[in-house]
């Protein structure tokens, strides 16, 4: 099927003309994206098990309140994929001029959004806490209330951040993001180590080592705009005005791919209320066990980021052949990169559970359900979740978000949610509901590629 659709790809160029992106330029863009998030999430995983050492008030308290972080950052995620998106088909169709249009219109819409957000954040932020969370023990809510403060203020910072990142794996260069964001991980480790071992200063010290972490990754990337001789340059913000047909253009992106992701996050919560009433143990079986879940997903979800970015360019030039054969290619890279991943976590598991300092009761239950996850995920995540990155560069973004919203609160909360009420099954239950739905997904994207439908949508 390879040999065909490369073949279909280079009659339909025309005589002569190779293919947008050979495997060294394949290798140079996904390389790069894969390392940044196999770093992030290492990173992510040693920030967790630097505060499982205050104690499990102190992890779980993190836990839950990154339940609501991941929320607003998948809202910030959408809003950079729709950057990457809009500004790749313009570099496709070889439009500098309208490319640093549209980024400069993303940079705007970007800030505004997060800075609202960041507003109601601190507004809300109490009933907000005790709305989401519940009943929850005493220690675990004051720990809350002190790491929300503190982390919202950083949501401007991530989100221009993911803006300025996209901008750079939109032209092709994935491995100046990867650098910033690498030397933004260990200046948020370093920190952790004082503001928590030095200074005793709990959860605080990581939400403030978090908060100057990525205004680091936001002042460095915008700097780096500013050089000429690259696609998008971006200077003299201040001098930014409104306009509405390139924003139309990025929102028609980023609002399904916003309230796909944003469904994700409200579902986790509505899973994460349930966990919540489980008791300790089982809150912090259960954060360490989606830290080691991350990690093991970080090759299909780089590959999915440079999918991206390899579609755009291919939907900007027409190039609807060549978009099936990289669909098909990349989603096979994916499925092995992602194999060796789920292999490797499971076998950093015990000594992760060790020297985060965890409780025997929760280390031997997070491990239990890092295996289940090494057995299932290899076998539907990435035709559930890849393909659909292509589709979403493509403008397919309406079906990819009506998919995913109804197979994920149809499986994912209310198979977990009913097994838990019903059966009184604990942690595990959140991740029987998680594989029913990488399934039925992986079945309904599987047929949208193979119809051709995803390509033929109407774009904006």
């Amino acid at each position: 099927m390879f040999r065909k659709l490369r073949i279909e790809a280079e009659k339909e160029n025309g005589v002569g003309s190779s293919l947008m992106f050979d495997n060294r330029a394949l290798f140079a863009l996904l390389f790069p994206i894969i390392i940044e998030q196999i770093l992030n999430s290492f990173m992510g995983m040693a920030d967790t098990m630097m505060v499982s050492n205050v104690g499990s008030a102190a992890i779980s308290a993190v836990s839950l309140v990154d339940s609501i972080n991941m929320l607003v950052i998948q809202v910030f995620s959408a809003m950079a994929a729709g950057a990457a998106i809009v500004c790749s088909r313009f570099i496709g169709a070889r439009d500098k001029e309208g490319c640093n249009r549209a980024a400069k219109q993303v940079v705007l819409t970007v800030f505004v959004i997060s800075v609202s957000i960041t507003v109601l954040g601190l507004l809300f932020r109490k009933p907000l806490l005790h709305i989401v969370f519940g009943e929850v023990e005493e220690a675990v809510m004051s720990n809350s209330m002190i790491y929300f403060l503190i982390t919202v203020l950083s949501y401007p910072f991530l989100a221009l951040f993911n803006a300025g990142a996209a901008f750079f794996r939109a032209q092709g260069n994935a491995k100046l993001p990867m650098i910033v964001s690498v030397i933004s991980n260990v200046i948020n480790i370093a920190g952790n180590a004082v503001l928590i071992f030095v200074f005793n200063m709990g959860v605080a010290g990581a939400a403030l080592s978090t908060l100057f972490s990525r205004a680091f990754c936001m002042i460095v990337i915008f700097y780096l705009l500013r050089k000429p001789k690259q696609e998008i340059v971006l200077t003299n913000y201040l001098s930014i005005r409104p306009e509405m047909s390139l924003i139309k253009q990025i929102l028609a992106i980023s609002v399904p791919s916003g309230v796909e992701n944003g469904m994700f996050q409200f579902g986790k919560l509505a899973i994460q209320s349930t966990v919540s009433t489980m008791g300790t143990a089982a809150i912090a079986a259960q954060a360490m066990t989606n830290i080691l879940e991350n990690v093991n997903g970080v090759v299909g979800v780089g590959t999915g980021i440079g999918l991206m970015t390899v579609i755009g360019q291919c939907i900007g030039a027409k190039r609807y052949k060549e978009a099936k054969y990289y669909m098909l290619k990349l989603t096979v890279i994916a499925e092995i990169g992602l194999t060796l991943s789920c292999l490797f976590v499971y076998a950093i598991a015990r000594p992760v559970t060790v020297l985060g300092g965890m409780e025997p009761e929760s280390a031997e239950l997070c491990i239990y359900m890092v295996g289940a996850i090494t057995i299932a995920k290899p076998l539907v995540w990435v035709l559930s979740f890849v393909p659909a990155y292509g589709m979403r560069a493509a403008g397919d973004v309406r079906f990819s978000m009506l998919v995913s919203v109804c197979t994920m609160w149809c499986c994912r909360v209310a198979l977990c949610i009913w097994l838990v009420h019903t059966f009184s099954m604990g942690p595990m239950a959140v991740w029987y509901g998680m594989f029913a739905d990488w399934t039925l997904r992986a079945f309904i994207f599987s047929g949208r590629f193979l119809s051709g439908r995803w390509i033929q949508v109407k774009r904006a």
